[in-house]
């Protein structure tokens, strides 16, 4: 597998784009910033970037509200598309970070929880106490969003 024989070059994008801390909804096109890096990252000898969280987040991208769409601080689908077709052209394959068994608390199946507590289709998906009240004032306890296996079970 061409993993095993690759050289990765690890990049955090919110971090390395200078993306801000919090997503407040507007879109930037700052992960372009990538594809000016092919020719140093090539010159390191490295073949693959590891790319860490790029998909819809609250706060630091481990925090996913949305997996089929990169967050807006860095830019469209369309502009990842951009960055994409220009490590490829460079001999650079490119692998996604994705905790897909753990998502933010602005998860569209997460803010049904919130919504409708134990009527939610979607409540055990997520370890709750409807019991107790987190840090978020949510009025349940949870380990902010962990769910218990992956969304396919």
């Amino acid at each position: 597998m061409w993993a095993y024989e690759s050289v990765f070059y690890q990049i955090y994008p919110i971090g390395f784009c200078g993306a801000p801390r919090e997503n407040d909804g507007v879109t930037v096109n700052r992960i372009a910033k990538l594809g000016d890096w092919a020719e140093h990252i090539k010159k390191t000898g490295a073949d693959a970037v590891y790319l860490s969280p790029i998909f819809d987040s609250d706060r630091h991208g481990y925090d996913t509200r949305d997996y089929r769409k990169i967050d807006c601080r860095l830019g469209t689908n369309e502009d990842f598309a951009a960055v994409c077709k220009t490590l490829h052209e460079n001999g650079i394959r490119i692998v996604l970070d994705g905790v897909f068994n753990h998502v933010g608390r602005g998860f569209w199946a997460f803010r049904d929880v919130q919504e409708k507590k134990w009527d939610s289709l979607y409540k055990d998906w997520f370890h709750i106490n409807f019991d107790g009240n987190s840090g978020y004032k949510t009025a349940f306890g949870t380990t902010a969003g962990k769910a218990i296996t992956s969304l396919s079970s």
